[in-house]
Order: structure tokens, then sequence, then C-alpha cells
């Protein structure tokens, strides 16, 4: 007879119960069980044993030793922005474009305007606004200068600190003190902050900025000699002759060249007076049956004399060797040796000249002009008449040499004779706000073009340089402009007034707050 069989329930399985805390393993016994296998190393619940031993370790962490805290940013005792230009300034900002409310006015153009206008009225950023605007200035090169001194000792402090600010450090601030050569930050600063403070000391004391970069010169890099030498740029005297004589037998080719243009820009110095033989070997006023002439003769070689003073033994350019030869030449020799020699610029710009060498003298005088900020020879060589009139880049060169009121006047008449196909590079080049007469006149030819069917896009540039220049005066004008023409002109004229409404409001607020001070 069979047994019966048992009904009874099977015992429930259980699991291992967890180990009390005076059972628990060492962890290094648990990691050797996990390593071995607990065939080989028996120990129960391993998983719960690793699980109480793991939240045991982290509970019983004790926390290391606190950094310390960075010092402090230092003071900046300059003014507060009121509540009125922070909030303005906040409006501007990228971050804070949101807050403008819908404005019709372009922010973009606006902040570089408010950014100069705060630092030249010497208020500080206020602190929590200082991270934003160094974002945008990171972003937009022509906001830095101003930029970098709105934000002062703050900026710096907070450039130490976040690489992606690290262009702070490297920006000159206008107005900030020096008090003479800091042979620590020369010897073992980074390139940037030794450039910077190059730049700094050049502008105080210019002869101790020579002599620092002189004290280190023959061990630089090419690179950084070539940079360095910019910086002499600023404040250039016949001090710094003998350096830069000594600099035309650099190992470095484009040190050389840029020793060589930095020496003509000095027209008593001997590199000058060597080219202006040379010109008046190339260059002589002849006789002939119809009259003066100027009759051309380019070296024919580049010879050692001339490699020496920076000339290029070929052209970099793509023009003949010649011509380029002649051009760096008459580039670097002083202007008053033509005046002396031939005439006024005047007569002779009138010459007729042989071979067809003209085009290259006046490029070459040109050059001569701006590089030696000879006024005179400037409104000469603007004065050409058509068919040959000096080109539109050319001349917005010659501009800068010209007192503001005088660029502004010669712009507004190009405008009218020419519109403003070609204007852009010459209304850049008269500084912001714009004349009334200039502004008329850009206003008469933006609104001949909205009459032919022109598009406004393709006159973008104008209108941005317009939005920075305009007086704000046009507003008014521009509101009449917008009611009686297309709808992409109108929009265009709204827009434009609307900013010149807000520049000139964020000015005021400005200059209020200044004269409360």
């Amino acid at each position: 007879m069979k047994p019966a069989p048992n009904l009874a329930p099977s015992p429930a399985p259980t699991t291992a119960p967890s180990p009390a805390p005076d059972d628990v393993a060492d962890w290094p016994e648990l990691v050797t069980a996990a390593l071995l296998g607990t065939d080989r190393r028996p120990l129960p619940a391993l998983l719960d044993r690793a699980a109480v031993q793991a939240v045991a370790r982290r509970a019983g962490l004790r926390p290391g030793p606190a950094s310390p805290l960075p010092p402090a940013a230092p003071a900046d005792p300059r003014p507060a922005l009121p509540e009125a230009a922070r909030q303005r300034l906040a409006m501007l900002l990228p971050a804070r474009a949101g807050s403008g409310g819908g404005t019709l006015a372009n922010l973009n153009e606006l902040l570089p305007q408010w950014v100069a206008a705060a630092a030249r009225h010497g208020y500080r950023c206020p602190a929590a606004l200082v991270p934003p605007l160094l974002d945008a200035a990171r972003t937009r090169s022509e906001l830095r200068a101003d930029a970098v001194a709105l934000a002062g000792p703050l900026g710096r402090w907070l450039a130490d600190r976040n690489p992606d600010w690290r262009f702070v450090l490297r920006t000159p601030l206008t107005g900030e003190q020096a008090t003479g050569p800091d042979q620590r930050l020369w010897q073992e600063g980074l390139f940037a902050e030794r450039v910077t403070h190059l730049t700094l000391l050049r502008r105080r004391d210019p002869d101790a900025a020579r002599e620092l970069l002189r004290s280190t010169w023959a061990g630089e890099r090419a690179e950084d000699r070539l940079l360095f030498l910019d910086a002499l740029q600023e404040g250039l005297a016949a001090g710094d002759e003998p350096f830069l004589e000594a600099a035309l037998n650099d190992r470095a080719k484009n040190v050389r060249a840029t020793a060589a243009e930095l020496l003509s820009a000095l027209p008593g110095s001997a590199l000058a007076e060597r080219m202006a033989r040379r010109a008046l070997a190339c260059v002589t006023l002849s006789s002939t049956a119809d009259g003066a002439r100027l009759t051309v003769h380019p070296p024919t070689a580049c010879d050692p004399e001339m490699r020496h003073d920076g000339i290029p033994v070929g052209s970099p350019t793509g023009r003949a060797d010649r011509a380029f030869w002649l051009g760096e030449i008459v580039a670097a020799t002083p202007l008053d040796t033509w005046v002396t020699a031939y005439g006024s610029p005047a007569e002779l710009l009138a010459l007729p000249v042989s071979d067809a060498w003209q085009q290259d003298l006046r490029d070459a005088w040109s050059r001569a002009a701006v590089r030696q900020g000879d006024a005179r020879w400037a409104r000469a060589l603007l004065a050409l008449p058509a068919p040959d009139p000096i080109p539109v880049g050319s001349a917005a060169k010659l501009l800068a040499v010209l007192p503001p009121l005088e660029r502004a006047d010669w712009t507004a008449g190009f405008l009218a004779g020419h519109g403003l196909a070609d204007a852009f590079q010459l209304l850049v080049a008269c500084p912001a706000p714009w004349s009334e007469a200039l502004g008329r006149a850009v206003l008469g030819a933006l609104e001949r073009v909205a009459a032919t069917g022109g598009y406004p896009w393709s006159h973008s540039g104008v209108i941005g340089v317009a939005e920075r220049a305009l007086p704000p005066e046009a507003a008014a004008e521009l509101s009449a402009l917008a009611e009686h023409t297309v709808p992409a002109w109108a929009e265009t004229f709204a827009r434009l007034g609307a900013t010149l409404r807000l520049r000139a409001a964020m000015f005021a607020e400005l200059t209020e707050v200044a004269a409360w001070g």
C-alpha cells in the first residue's frame, strides 16, 4: 500500500537575513570574495554585505579640508550706474534682450554706443551685469575696449577665473595707470599679458617701453617680435630710430618689413632719406614739346641696399616686380621731398606721367599720405577729377587724415554725385554723430533708392552705419518717409527712426546722471 501523499504546503523560500552591523565583513574581504567567487571564498549574503558596507563607508566619510577662498575682487571706486541706466543696459545686453518690450530699435547697434558712452562718463558696471557684458564682448570685438573699461577691476578678476573671458587680460584699458616697467610680468607673464603691459607702458612712457622691449629682444620668438614691434606705432618718435634701424637686420622677413614701415613714418629718419634718394632717381621732371611731365624709371632689380630697407626681392601682391618696387619706394618717401623738388601736391598731380605709371604713383602717394598723416596731400588726392578719381578704398583711408567735419562734407558731396553704391567705406570713415549736412545727404540717397525700386537689404551696410551715426533729429524725417513709401522701405525707415529715438533717450539718461553726480 502506497503511503499517502504529503499535502502540506512547501515552506516558502527564504532569503538570507541581512547581516547585523557587527557581522559586516571588512571591505577588502568583500572585494576578495567577489573577485575569487563564493565557491572558493565562501561568504554568505555577499551582495547584502557589500550594500551595507558601501552605505557605511559613505556615511562615515569625513569631508576633506575646504579650499581657501579666492581673494576678493579689488574695490572699484567709480560711481555706480543709476537705476534707469542699469535697466537700459539690461535691455541692451543679448542675455536680457527679452526685456526690450518689442521695440523696433536695433539693439545690436545701440549696445556699443551705450557702452562707450557709459565708459566715458566714468561709471562702473553693476556686478550682476558684468558676466553678460563680458559674454557680449567676447563675441563682438568692437565692444571689447569699452566693455573692459566699464567692467573695471571686477572684469579682470573674473577673467582670471574664466578662460572664456581671457581677452580681458589682453585688452589695454584707456586711462589705466602704469607706474613703470614691471620686470616680473615682462619676464614671466603670458604673451597676451606682456603685449598688454607693453602697450600700456608705451602710452605712458614711450622710451621706457622701447627699452623694456630691447632688454629681451634677442631672445623673443619671431612671431612675438613682430607683434611687439607693432606696439611701437603708438607714440613713434625719433628716439625709436636706432632700435628700428637695428631691426632692419632681423632674421625674420616680416619683422624687417614692419621696422622699415615704422621708419618710413619718421620723415627725418635715415631710411626715409635713403628712400627719397631712390625716389628722385626713379621719378624725374622732364621738359617736352608738350610741356613738363614726370618721367618714371622704376628699379630694374632689388639690390642688397633695397632689401636691407625692407623691400622684398619679389612682389607678394601679384603686381609686376618693377611696379611693386616703385610703389614701395615712393610710399616710404617723405612727401615734402616732392614738394621741394617739383612743386605743390596739386601741381604734381596735374602733370602727365610717362609710360602709364600714373596710377602706380598715385597709389603710392596715397599710402604715403596716410602713413605720414599729411592732410595737404590727402586733400589734393581726394580732389582728383574724373575720369581718374582716386579709388573709393584709397579715398576712405585718406579721409581718416582729415578733420571730422571735412570728412563729412567731402562724403556728402560724393553721395550727391554717386549715390550709395560705393559709399559704405566712406561713411565708416566719418565719425558719429554725422553732421547735419551728411545726415541729410544719406537720407536723400536712401529716399532716391526707395523711389527707384531698390531693396533695403541691398544697402544693409549703409543702414547699419546710419543707425549708429545719423543725428537723432533725423527721426522725424524718417517717420515722414515711412508714410510715403513701399512697405519694405516703410519698415526700414520706421526701424531706423526708432533706433535714433532710443539712442537719444539713452544718451540723455547718462548725461542727466552725470550732471547730478
